[in-house]
């Protein structure tokens, strides 16, 4: 997908305050992980990692709190290639989480590698 200036701009300022982690990366993690989707509904329906939970860009500042209280847990977020996962992470960062990481790749990234996959 070609995105629009403005945007990669704001991912790429993003992108100076956020940690990335690539697949093998997450690999190492052994499950430590909680794994948030924040790609749409529709994209989530039409299958995510599987162990994934699913916050989408929308409401994960809004129900983050709820669903994920301890601000020290180990979060990686993923979206289709790694923009908006960065722009979460920046936000939940400014939040108050400590251990928040961006899959570099995405779901992209996650189907390429042959990462288990999952279907509601």
């Amino acid at each position: 997908m070609k995105h629009d200036e403005a945007f990669l701009a704001l991912v790429n300022d993003a992108k100076t305050r956020i940690r990335e982690i690539d697949i093998e990366g997450y690999r190492k993690l052994s499950g430590e992980a909680i794994l948030v989707d924040v790609r749409e509904d529709r994209e989530w329906a039409d299958g995510h990692a599987a162990g994934a939970i699913h916050l989408s860009k929308g409401i994960i500042e809004r129900d983050i709190e709820k669903t994920v209280p301890d601000k020290q847990a180990l979060l990686v977020l993923y979206c289709g290639g790694g923009f908006r996962s960065a722009l979460a992470a920046d936000n939940l960062q400014k939040m108050g989480y400590t251990n928040v990481f961006s899959l570099a790749g995405g779901w992209r990234a996650w189907t390429e590698a042959g990462m288990p996959v999952a279907k509601p």
